[in-house]
């Protein structure tokens, strides 16, 4: 088999939407391949092992096959063994969520405030 680029073989086996995407997870360090962080051009072998970090999962997958083409989810399925899944299901703090809400009146005046202004100033 011809060796592939583990990003190319990231995006084929579908982790990732965009072969971009893959390479900025490589360089960000959140795949591993045997326990390194490679390089994106880094060629892959059937039999590697590989950690990686999405923020929705951890995901640890064998290579079976080699491809640098994009296809169906159930072709992208063969292309690796599922060893483990850990799903992130963290809720989000409490006190994160208190800064989005905004008090009514607080902050840059409404449309309708603004006309009541001007009408008021004359």
């Amino acid at each position: 088999m011809e060796p592939v680029r583990i990003d190319k073989w990231l995006w084929a086996a579908r982790f990732f939407k965009t072969r971009g995407l893959a390479a900025e997870a490589l360089k960000g360090g959140k795949v591993e391949l045997n326990g390194h962080k490679p390089k994106p051009s880094k060629a892959l072998q059937v039999g590697d092992k590989l950690k990686i970090t999405q923020p929705q999962r951890q995901v640890e997958v064998t290579v079976l096959l080699l491809s640098s083409q994009r296809g169906s989810a159930e072709q992208a399925q063969l292309l690796y063994q599922l060893d483990s899944e850990r799903l992130n299901h963290a809720k989000p703090n409490p006190e994160t969520l208190l800064h989005a809400y905004r008090d009514k009146g607080a902050g840059r005046p409404t449309k309708r405030d603004r006309r009541l202004i001007e009408r008021f100033m004359g």
